[in-house]
């Protein structure tokens, strides 16, 4: 007598809501071998790709298959979990978290596969090294989100694993980036012309959304989410407008033009609703000079203001370890005298510089100062940049006006015209990067919550 099985119970339905852009979209997809989804943020691109890709997934006789974004933890939580939309939700009742082979992955069996084992790899892709944990491995379909920050090593090698699957198809999703990336002139624009001129075999699927094309976002919400963005920078260009853009002149635009809208004197800052004070420095090198800044976090993570800053003047060979230490312990010394000491815990230094590190942690205990010296964060430099502009659209970002080689950096850094096919800031000497990256450095670590504060879910 066959063995009967008791069906899945689901508790819940995905209120899947679709504007007819998207249904187009998603339809299109069941016959072609290569899906595009392109545009701004909240556009709903990826939830698109996890609906067809789950369907795809249903029926491929293929066992294996792959899912992929800059992280492994972004995998996971774009793709797997999606709000609510991600691949496990899709199979609820039929998967599990697990390992495969080493890999982090997540495991279907069940009615909606015919009982057959399907296995999804989950796999960061955004460093040089990330294509060998995919290396000799086979995948069936591979669903890959914000491609554009795969490395393109990755790009290439998950190609190469699929060219044997029974059912070979792959949806990508991003936001626009420089109109000169790889990403397009080797892969997008070239399958798109490819397909314009019926040279495309497998069938290609490329479409464009903005924000306004996702019918679940009130206009409220629509409003909010723009209000969020710098709308003379890049990112609003291609993260709101969804335009592809290439990163030219000024950075800071906006502080550029109006410096005076984001500079306060001391006595405007409400010292008792400082959370914490957190120190960014930045070792000179050959051209370069050693900086620190200090910025003060308010209220938590809603406003951020740049307290204090300090360059050590001095050519290559100039400056010792002692002179930094003894600047430092003089700039600290001097934000204790501002404000309550308790709230100065860390200083983040540049991690390329171990020695000096040891040195200074050792001269600040001498000292008895309590703040502790740490290793840095470095979070990509674009998204340190990215993070700064939301502040100062948002009106949570503020500079003393003591600081002024904060305020000069911020209005005089540019994007490097020589680096055309991506975002690069110069850095040749003409602009003061080095309070630049101590700025970045004071703040990098707590870009997630700087973010979710001013309201964006991440």
């Amino acid at each position: 007598m066959a063995r009967t099985t008791k069906p899945e119970k689901r508790k819940k339905t995905i209120p899947y809501n679709f504007g007819d852009k998207h249904k187009a979209y998603i339809r299109k997809s069941q016959d072609c071998m290569i899906n595009v989804a392109e545009g701004a943020v909240r556009a709903g691109k990826t939830v698109d790709n996890v609906l067809a890709f789950c369907h795809e997934l249903k029926t491929t006789k293929d066992k294996i298959h792959l899912a992929s974004a800059s992280t492994l933890g972004n995998a996971k939580i774009i793709l797997g979990d999606c709000n609510g939309f991600g691949i496990e939700h899709f199979f609820r009742g039929q998967c599990r978290w697990g390992k495969y082979k080493g890999n982090e992955a997540l495991i279907i069996k069940g009615k909606d596969t015919g009982f057959k084992t399907r296995i999804v790899i989950f796999s960061g892709a955004m460093l040089a090294s990330s294509y060998k944990s995919i290396r000799g491995n086979s995948y069936g379909m591979w669903i890959g989100t914000e491609i554009n920050l795969h490395h393109k090593s990755f790009v290439q090698e998950a190609f190469n694993r699929s060219i044997a699957a029974d059912k070979r198809k792959i949806w990508w999703d991003l936001n626009p980036d420089n109109p000169k990336s790889w990403i397009y002139t080797e892969y997008i624009d070239k399958y798109q012309q490819d397909a314009a001129d019926c040279k495309f075999l497998g069938g290609y699927n490329y479409a464009h959304f903005t924000i306004d094309d996702n019918i679940n976002i009130s206009d409220q919400r629509k409003a909010e989410v723009k209000s969020q963005y710098d709308p003379t920078s890049i990112w609003y260009k291609r993260d709101i407008l969804g335009l592809r853009i290439a990163a030219e002149g000024l950075i800071f635009q906006s502080f550029a033009n109006d410096p005076e809208k984001y500079i306060i004197p001391e006595s405007q800052l409400d010292k008792s609703k400082i959370t914490s004070i957190q120190i960014g420095i930045d070792f000179g090198g050959n051209k370069s000079k050693t900086t620190f800044v200090a910025t003060a976090f308010i209220e938590g993570f809603k406003k951020l203001v740049v307290i204090a800053d300090h360059k050590i003047d001095g050519g290559k060979g100039e400056v010792g370890p002692d002179t930094i230490y003894t600047a430092f312990i003089k700039f600290v010394k001097t934000l204790y005298m501002r404000f309550n000491p308790l709230l100065i815990k860390f200083a983040w230094a540049d991690n390329e510089n171990q020695a000096v590190i040891n040195g200074l942690r050792v001269a600040c205990a001498r000292a008895r100062l309590m703040v502790k010296i740490v290793d840095c964060y470095k979070a990509p430099r674009n998204d340190r940049i990215s993070m700064l502009t939301s502040l100062m659209a948002q009106g949570r970002f503020w500079v003393l006006d003591i600081c002024k080689n904060v305020i000069g950096s911020l209005s005089e850094q540019i994007w490097d015209p020589k680096i055309p096919d991506r975002d690069e800031r110069l850095d040749d000497g003409t602009c003061d990067i080095d309070t630049a990256d101590a700025l970045e450095y004071s703040f990098s670590k707590f870009i997630k919550p700087l973010t979710l504060a001013g309201g964006e879910n991440i």
